[in-house]
């Protein structure tokens, strides 16, 4: 369901965004429930949909469990200045990157922008692992059935391949 360069009522041409979200420092849960909030709030933007939280394991990294969540949104911001909005709902939760992979308080990333493939110095979408992560396509995929990952094919094609991986749904 990828709208790019759409017209809503109100006129403003807007694109269909998916947003990761995941934490696991401090109140994981209410960070997580915070970014939604934010994304609701956010200048531009409009929260059409947003996944059951779920708890996962750490992948390539230690730490606490993870709660993860998929957002969907509409959005009239282009995905670099989509992506300075979400660095900055970060940054309102304290998100250090001491190197790559470390535990957070807060993660946002893009995952898919319409139907764009962008592979620019500060972004990539489709995001280069959310094939790989149950984190990201069970979430994505109980919002967004149907969706295709640009240059992909369906989403659902990769189910599979990660069911392995520790997921559940937090209730």
């Amino acid at each position: 369901m990828s709208i790019i360069g759409k017209t809503g009522e109100d006129g403003f041409a807007f694109t269909i965004a998916y947003i990761g979200i995941g934490a696991n420092l401090g109140d994981a849960r209410g960070n997580v429930a915070d970014a939604l909030e934010r994304l609701q709030r956010l200048p531009g933007c409009t929260l059409m949909a947003a996944s059951s939280l779920y708890r996962t394991a750490p992948i390539d990294s230690s730490g606490d469990d993870y709660i993860n969540a998929v957002a969907r949104i509409a959005t009239t911001l282009d995905a670099e200045a989509l992506l300075q909005a979400l660095h900055g709902i970060e940054q309102a939760h304290g998100r250090e990157r001491p190197y790559r992979n470390a535990p957070r308080t807060l993660d946002l990333d893009l995952l898919l922008y319409g139907d764009r493939q962008i592979a620019s110095p500060t972004l990539t979408v489709p995001h280069p692992r959310m094939t790989e992560r149950a984190f990201v396509l069970v979430p994505l995929l109980e919002i967004a059935p149907a969706i295709h990952i640009p240059g992909k094919g369906a989403a659902q094609q990769y189910a599979a391949a990660v069911a392995g991986q520790g997921i559940g749904p937090i209730i």
